[in-house]
């Protein structure tokens, strides 16, 4: 056999040092140093050749195509196991000291057909001779062989199952975070559109609170004093992907409430609430209007209903009664159908009906005379209070827009002091309702909080309704 011995083995920059070139053959190099394709050549081992020596780094080479068949594994080499059409069956090479395997869940199957990991012969895997079996779906484990007492040991096994995974991307309205989530709130008409939805389909199905304008107050005048109006629908829904307090009318439970969202355009629009009553005037008094709906895909939240018109000079009113809408106006106290007519009803709330309940009905008011006082508009928790006796139908609470606001308040109605007392609004941004010669107090914008009554001395108007509001909130990363 032919030897070469030279000192230095240094190819010319740029050049390839192929080695092993012919069966048998041995290149030696006897210097402390031996330097291989230096300035960016290449060392190559030519077809047929193998080498020794050069050890490994305790990783393995990946075979990329994935095995759906039983298969033999060789020292050195990973593998992805494709197990969607059924288990299957890994053999092992012999062991040798140092020897190394790896296997991988390809399609995250793991959990539904098994990986069974099959020992040479009667060698072992960690010290016991039989199969071992992956059921763990996106497991992976690494097996390196040490002796023949323990045979092939694991010296990785990710149990976790890491995918890449798309988000929903949107944009519209005021966009804030909050932990993992985002949220687009709408304080007027807008746009949510969905650029990009996510892979995993519980994501697309988003929180969202939807409230409508509120429904403004009634004006009286004479001896009586104005209907509160009723607050602006409130619905609302909690995604169980994006955590936060909900209020109490959370509609996830029921499945038509829920929105799943897709790579599209959604309209949004904010309700406007209602004008207050008008002033007094040629023999009639102005009945507080409703507010206008507010939606989100195929979520409408219906405007709070209007306080009842008051008529002066003790003249019959039939539009005494509070009007109908998310949440009912408050009654007027007037001569309702005559002198001895029946007190005069305050608005239904939830109407039309939706599960759960988007609000309550308003206050009634008693026949004029003796009694001189209205009822409160309901909200979205509470029903109004009947005769002056109390304040607009409270709101209710939520943190999904990261913080608890409450919303949804009923307004107060009117009085006439000393015979009744103005009241105030429910919480959540409901308007008091005014004493004597002031005009209702306004609900406040974009809570759904209906206006207050007015007083009845100098033909004040009714409050106006707050506006309503759509926020939306989903899981971002």
């Amino acid at each position: 056999m032919s030897k070469i011995e030279v000192n230095k083995i240094g190819p010319q920059c740029g050049t390839t040092l192929t080695v092993g070139c012919g069966a048998g053959q041995t290149v030696v190099a006897d210097a402390a140093t031996v330097t291989l394709g230096r300035c960016g050549g290449t060392v190559a081992l030519a077809s047929g050749a193998t080498q020794t020596g050069f050890g490994r780094t305790g990783t393995v080479d990946w075979q990329t195509t994935p095995k759906t068949a039983t298969f033999t594994a060789a020292n050195g080499e990973g593998y992805f196991v494709n197990t969607s059409g059924g288990v299957v069956t890994a053999n092992l090479p012999a062991g040798s000291a140092g020897a190394i395997v790896s296997f991988a869940d390809y399609t995250n199957t793991f959990q539904t057909n098994n990986l069974t990991i099959s020992p040479n012969g009667s060698e072992k895997i960690g010290g016991v001779a039989a199969d071992a079996i992956l059921e763990t779906k996106g497991q992976s484990v690494t097996l390196v062989y040490v002796d023949g007492t323990e045979g092939w040991k694991n010296v990785q096994d990710s149990t976790s199952n890491i995918t890449g995974t798309s988000n929903i991307v949107a944009t519209g309205g005021t966009i804030t975070t909050c932990g993992n989530c985002k949220i687009h709130t709408f304080t007027g008409p807008g746009t949510f559109t969905v650029s990009q939805a996510s892979t995993t389909s519980a994501e697309n199905v988003v929180s969202h609170l939807v409230v409508a304008g509120a429904g403004g107050g009634a004006s009286n005048q004479g001896s009586w004093g104005g209907g509160g109006g009723g607050a602006g629908g409130y619905r609302e829904v909690k995604s169980p992907l994006t955590p936060y307090t909900a209020s109490p009318l959370d509609g996830y439970p029921s499945a038509p409430n829920r929105v799943t969202v897709t790579a599209q355009a959604y309209p949004i629009t904010v309700g406007a609430g209602g004008g207050g009553g008008a002033a007094c005037g040629s023999g009639s008094c102005g009945a507080g209007t409703n507010g206008s709906n507010s939606i989100f895909s195929t979520i409408t939240s219906t405007g709070g209903g209007g306080g009842g018109a008051g008529w002066p000079g003790n003249r019959p009113s039939t539009d005494a009664a509070g009007k109908p809408g998310g949440s009912g106006g408050g009654a007027t106290s007037s001569y309702y159908g005559g002198p001895s007519g029946t007190p005069a009803p305050g608005g239904s709330g939830n109407t039309p009906p939706v599960s759960p309940s988007q609000g309550n009905n308003g206050g009634s008011a008693l026949v004029h005379p003796p009694s001189r006082v209205g009822g409160s508009g309901g909200g979205a928790g509470a029903v109004g209070a009947d005769n002056s006796s109390g304040p607009g139908g409270n709101g209710v609470a939520t943190e999904i827009t990261g913080s608890s606001v409450t919303r949804g308040g009923g307004g107060g109605a009117g009085g006439i002091p000393p015979c009744s007392s103005a009241q105030p609004g429910g919480s959540g941004g409901g308007g008091a309702g005014s004493g004597d010669t002031n005009p209702g107090t306004a609900g406040t914008v974009n809570t759904g909080g209906g206006g207050g009554g007015s007083g009845p001395t100098g033909s004040p108007t009714g409050g106006s309704g707050g506006s309503g509001i759509v926020v939306i909130r989903y899981k971002f990363q």
